[in-house]
Formats: C-alpha cells, sequence, structure tokens
C-alpha cells in the first residue's frame, strides 16, 4: 500500500500505526459523542424541573444552536484540519467540550446554557475533520470504507454510552448527565496524547501512494496551492455539492431519533427514562450493525462506490420509518415498534458514515478535511429541523406529525442520492 518497495519491518511497523490510529481516533472521537448526546437523556429531566420552566420548543432551540454551530464548525475546521497536527487539534477541542459541559451543568439560567451548548457546539467540529486527515493518511481509498466504517461505530459506541450512562445516573439529578462525561473526556485528552501521531511521516514511515500521487515526503503547500486544490476538488465538484444537501435530509432523520429518542419513547411509547435509554442504545447498537455491513458491502460488491450503497440504505430507512409510524398508530404490540425502530437505525447509518467516505475519497486526501466539513455542515444545518422544528411540532402537534415529517425528509433524501448513482469511487486519477 505504501509507495515504493519497503522492508517486512517497516510494513509491520506501518500496520501496528495504522490499527493504532484507527483505533485511537475511534475512542477518540466516541468520547466527544459522550460530551454531545448527553443533553438527549438529560431533556426529560430539565423539561419537568420547576426552577427552568422549559419547553420542548425551548430544548429545541438549544439542540438546533449546537447542532448549526457545530455544522459551521466542521467546515471551518475541515479547512484548519487539513492543515495543522491533527492530535493536538483534536485534544484541544475534546478539553474544551469537557469543560463546556461542565459548567452547563452548573448553570440555572436560559443565556448561560444557550452560551455554553454553543461553544459545545463549535469544539465539537474539531473532533471528525482530524480523524478524517488521520484516517486518509494511513489508509489506502480501496480499503477506506471497510475500515472507516468499522472507525464510525465510534459514533454509535459513544451515543450508546452517552445515553445508557444518563439513563441511570439521571436519576441523581439531570446535572450529573454533565459532569460525568466531562471527567470522561478529560480523561480522553490524555489517551488522545499518548497514542495518536498525525501522518505516516511524522513516525518516520512512507506515505501511501495512490494513483498519480507519489509517497514523496508531505510538504506544507502554500496557501495558493492549498486554495486551488479545494476549489478543485471541493468547491467545483458537483458531487460533493450533492453528497452534502443530501446529508441535510439523512441527518434530519438520524438526530429525530438520536435527540428527541428518550423523550419520545417515554411519551409517545410510556416508557421509563431507563428503558427509554436502553430503546436509544439499542437504536445505535443496530445502526453499528449496518454500518459495518454496508461498509464492507461497498467494498466487496460495489467497488468502492460508497454513493450507491448510500441510496439503498435510505430507501430501506424510508420503510422502517413509515412501518413504525403504522404499527405505533395501529396500537399494536410494543415489540414490533422496536423491531422498527431498530431497523431504523441499522439502515440509516449506513449513509451516514458512507456519505462522509464518498465525500472524502472523491475529494482525495489533500482536501479530505475540507470536503467531509461541508457535508457536515449540511448535516448539521438539519438540527433546524429535527431540533426546534421537532421540538415545536411535538408540542403543537403531536409525535404523528413529526412522524410524517420524518417521510417526507427521507423522501427527499432518497430522490437526491439518485443524482450521484454515476459517481466514481475516488478522486485519485484525476
Amino acid at each position: 500500500m505504501m509507495g515504493r518497495q519497503v522492508d517486512d519491518a517497516t510494513a509491520k511497523r506501518f500496520k501496528q500505526w495504522q490499527m493504532r490510529s484507527i483505533i485511537g481516533t475511534m475512542i477518540g472521537y466516541a468520547i466527544f459523542y459522550i460530551v454531545r448526546k448527553n443533553l438527549s437523556m438529560a431533556i426529560p429531566g430539565m423539561e419537568a424541573d420547576p426552577d427552568l420552566g422549559f419547553t420542548k420548543t425551548d430544548l429545541g432551540i438549544f439542540l438546533t444552536m449546537n447542532g448549526v454551530v457545530y455544522g459551521i464548525s466542521k467546515l471551518v475546521n475541515g479547512f484548519v484540519g487539513d492543515r495543522v497536527n491533527a492530535r493536538w487539534f483534536m485534544m484541544l477541542g475534546l478539553a474544551m467540550c469537557a469543560i463546556c459541559n461542565f459548567v452547563f451543568g452548573m448553570s440555572s439560567t436560559v443565556w448561560l446554557f444557550g452560551l455554553m451548548w454553543v461553544l459545545n457546539g463549535w469544539f465539537q467540529g474539531t473532533g471528525y475533520p482530524p480523524c478524517a486527515r488521520i484516517l486518509c493518511h494511513w489508509v489506502h481509498p480501496k480499503q477506506l470504507a471497510t475500515k472507516m466504517s468499522v472507525w464510525n461505530t465510534s459514533h454509535s459506541i459513544g451515543a450508546f454510552v452517552a445515553l445508557v450512562l444518563c439513563g441511570y445516573i439521571v436519576s441523581f439529578g439531570w446535572r450529573w448527565c454533565f459532569y460525568i462525561p466531562a471527567i470522561i473526556a478529560m480523561l480522553g485528552v490524555v489517551f488522545i496524547f499518548f497514542v495518536l501521531r498525525d501522518t505516516p511521516t511524522s513516525v518516520g514511515l512512507p506515505e501511501i501512494a495512490v494513483g498519480k500521487m507519489t509517497d514523496e515526503v508531505e510538504r506544507k503547500k502554500t496557501n495558493k496551492e492549498f486554495r486551488a486544490i479545494l476549489m478543485k476538488r471541493v468547491f467545483k465538484n458537483p458531487f460533493i455539492w450533492i453528497l452534502s444537501i443530501a446529508n441535510f435530509f439523512i441527518y434530519t432523520v438520524r438526530f429525530a431519533f438520536l435527540d428527541w429518542g428518550p423523550t419520545m419513547f417515554q411519551q409517545w411509547l410510556n416508557v421509563t427514562p431507563s428503558q427509554s435509554g436502553w430503546m436509544a442504545g439499542g437504536f445505535e447498537i443496530f445502526g453499528l450493525l449496518g454500518m459495518l455491513l454496508s461498509g464492507w458491502a461497498c467494498d466487496k460488491y460495489f467497488h468502492g462506490k460508497a454513493a450507491r450503497v448510500s441510496l439503498i440504505c435510505t430507501i430501506l430507512t424510508l420503510i422502517c420509518v413509515g412501518l413504525l409510524w403504522m404499527w405505533k398508530s395501529e396500537g399494536l404490540p410494543m415489540v414490533g415498534s422496536i423491531i422498527f425502530l431498530f431497523g431504523v437505525g441499522f439502515f440509516i447509518y449506513g449513509p451516514q458514515a458512507l456519505i462522509g467516505i464518498a465525500a472524502a475519497n472523491i475529494a482525495t486526501k489533500e482536501a479530505a478535511a475540507s470536503a467531509v466539513g461541508l457535508t457536515g455542515l449540511f448535516a448539521y444545518a438539519s438540527t433546524v429541523l429535527s431540533g426546534w422544528g421537532f421540538g415545536y411540532v411535538a408540542d403543537h402537534y403531536g409525535w404523528n406529525i413529526v412522524f410524517i415529517s420524518l417521510l417526507i425528509a427521507a423522501v427527499i433524501g432518497t430522490l437526491v442520492l439518485g443524482l450521484v448513482w454515476k459517481a466514481k469511487a475516488n478522486g485519485y486519477d484525476d
């Protein structure tokens, strides 16, 4: 996979560092989720707290502000992530997320809640771009869909831990849903410091050569050269824009279940807080399994054409959302609702992972962080709908109308993804 013939010792060392980088970034990014998705389990307690007096609409505004700022941050920090040391960048961001969570847990005023969650959203944007940069330097494009789908389980692992952990500690008060994750995040900073490095050249190993790219030691490009690369591989690439738009609708569906799931399950399906935590956690675990299967199928049967697999998964997501809504509307046994809920998780996490992989491969490792930053901007702009929008709809019209909105979002996402069916697997030969 490296650009020149190397001895067995060097090849073995490269493999070891590759595995270390994949596992290290997985754990590191999972911890980002622990200090991001903890709010979902705290929402019912905050809504019930008489000293706060919040409605779903108010709490939805927190979700929207966090998501929109995170999307902007992911784009901006994508540009930064292609130019700086990914390890230090990731450490700084996670430390700031921990501080924001701790202050949020201590707060009692709306303006301080809003400020801390907006700042948390900004610093969350320092998580994915450096991971994308590290992985594109350590993994060959022909293996990226499989290996990055494994890596993407970090989303589900982090969210699962946050939801289940907070499902229990919320019994001590909703504020503990922020204190404990903040402590875990600070331990994560130490972990990243000892485990991760930036690129193969930073540990004396050759870079991976792909297509027309050589294995010469990576040099810092001038601002003019970098801008030209961005324009060619990202901003003037129609496939990157189509993937980004599709991501908006895919994340609308995903976040509706991830952010509102515990509240929805408790109020719509009449379960306890701990049961809702396990249901939301199960949604993530089945998402993890679907993500692994879609990544494997992408490399094995679709020759790395991640957009095609994303389209198939989105169609199946649409079917499961419809079945879940109809099953509950008919008052049928709870087990069916749980099966269709887990089906949504299983299929929605395929495109959630593969759209970023498709964008990174099409943009190549020269602009991978920037490309995933752009798709991330659209993804988290969706919180205008999934956060404030669905909070308002649930308050005034009920969860049934929320589900109809989800069906519409899934239909639009499916139609948009159909436009990238003919996209190439990567842009390395351009």
